[in-house]
């Protein structure tokens, strides 16, 4: 699988609940309304946090839970695992998200739920918000493989030059973050709807988001200073490269993309899962309170006592629940 700007992402299929309906030669109702024919029509696109890729064990349990309720995309984002690229902790990942959806409906179902973890969370919420949904208009399709490149064919991105510029460099760009949501619609939402999409094939119809953060640059855990270390100073990106099989993006967003917080509150009328834990140790509890307040009355906020942050985190029963309410979204 190939994204707009040119990218190779590996990439894996696998029918779950609809091929069980095929192989047993299920007939189907005909009124198209019956939990079997609703898992045949749904296929959910899971993207996964930051580190991670489709052959990692917490991916690959995620993976297991949804294809009881349907079938099941996975992918490895740019940089991480056999897809190629570097990392751009969330900016241009939107393009592999979108190829990846365009793919899944290749297969011939009729609903996607996008489901993000982490990293992944964010860049759910902004493919929604910028390639639209059901009644909405996608963007012109093409344009995303000029927008924003270097001489590689990758994106400014991350936050950081070099060791020396790094801490001017976030200064920098907390700075453009401080701009009112309005205003960072308006810059980064109008260059990434120009950036294109592969039309209504990209498109989303449910969107479930877990332990996303709600704005960039956030430094308030441990857990997230660590992972500014990683990415912005060369040392840590070789850490990521070698340790972690992730290789990082040397170059500062520029414009930074449209923040979550501002994503979700462009994704109405498509439904909005958020899903958090009190116990993550990333990000407070505030951020998905942020999110839900944005996106509003589209939105629901599932606040999970005990849970911890991401994929690793969240349990079976949970998962089911997020498969299912994604189901009774299509009515």
């Amino acid at each position: 699988m190939r994204t707009a700007d040119g990218v190779a992402v590996d990439a894996l299929y696998e029918p779950g609940a609809a091929g069980e309906r095929v192989a047993a030669g299920h007939p189907g109702d005909p009124s198209g309304t019956s939990d079997v024919d609703r898992a045949f029509d749904h296929v959910f696109v899971i993207a996964h946090g930051f580190t991670g890729d489709l052959d990692r064990p917490h991916v690959r349990r995620a993976a297991r839970a949804f294809a009881r309720h349907g079938a099941v995309v996975t992918f490895s984002f740019r940089g991480h695992g056999a897809s190629g690229g570097r990392s751009t902790v969330g900016d241009r990942e939107v393009l592999d998200l979108a190829a990846a959806v365009a793919w899944a409906r290749g297969f011939g179902h009729a609903r996607v739920t996008t489901v993000g973890f982490s990293m992944g969370g964010s860049v759910v919420l902004r493919h929604a918000a910028l390639y639209g949904g059901p009644g909405r208009e996608a963007g012109g399709a093409g344009e995303a493989a000029t927008a924003e490149t270097d001489a590689t064919g990758a994106t400014d991105a991350t936050g950081a030059t070099d060791a020396t510029g790094a801490t001017d460099a976030a200064g920098r760009a907390e700075a453009r973050e401080g701009a009112s949501a309005t205003t960072e619609a308006a810059r980064a939402g109008a260059r990434e709807e120009a950036a294109g999409s592969p039309g209504a094939d990209g498109r989303t119809d449910a969107v479930i988001s877990v332990s996303a953060p709600a704005r960039w640059y956030y430094r308030g855990t441990a857990p997230m200073r660590r992972l500014h270390w990683l990415v912005m100073r060369p040392t840590g990106r070789l850490v990521g490269r070698w340790g972690l099989r992730t290789r990082i993006h040397h170059r500062e967003w520029d414009p930074v993309p449209l923040s979550p917080v501002a994503a979700a509150a462009r994704i109405a009328p498509v439904p909005l899962l958020i899903v958090h834990g009190d116990r993550d140790a990333y990000f407070p509890l505030d951020h998905p309170r942020m999110l839900a307040a944005a996106a509003g009355d589209h939105g629901e906020l599932w606040l999970e006592p005990g849970m911890g942050h991401a994929e690793n985190a969240a349990p079976d029963p949970l998962l089911d629940r997020m498969a299912r309410w994604a189901i009774a979204q299509a009515g």
